[in-house]
């Protein structure tokens, strides 16, 4: 279990996150959130990548998209409600389907 912990935080760190964004939080929070998704779900995908996981690349490159900061996407908090409790389901369900190889 400790293993696990170490080696998936990230993700563990973005599920905790994206949930919470879900009760009523300033703006900031949610400023801070598109950095940590953006970082967290970029090295995701680059791990699935480099592993071979060809769906979960593109499952973690859409959410890199949807969150990037850079280039942000304008949407009700309804839709971001929705994206962010997907994108912690997508972020729970990796941690118990992906095993990276080392």
């Amino acid at each position: 279990m400790n293993n696990f912990i170490k080696e998936n935080w990230f993700k563990l760190l973005a599920t905790i996150l994206l949930f919470w964004a879900l009760s009523d939080n300033s703006y900031g929070y949610y400023q801070f959130l598109r950095w940590i998704i953006l970082i967290i779900g970029g090295y995701s995908a680059y791990l699935s990548n480099k592993d071979g996981k060809i769906g979960w690349t593109l499952i973690f490159a859409i959410i890199v998209i949807l969150f990037n900061p850079l280039i942000p996407f304008y949407l009700s908090k309804g839709n971001w409600q929705l994206i962010d409790l997907i994108s912690g389901i997508l972020f729970l369900v990796s941690l118990m389907k992906i095993k990276y190889k080392k």
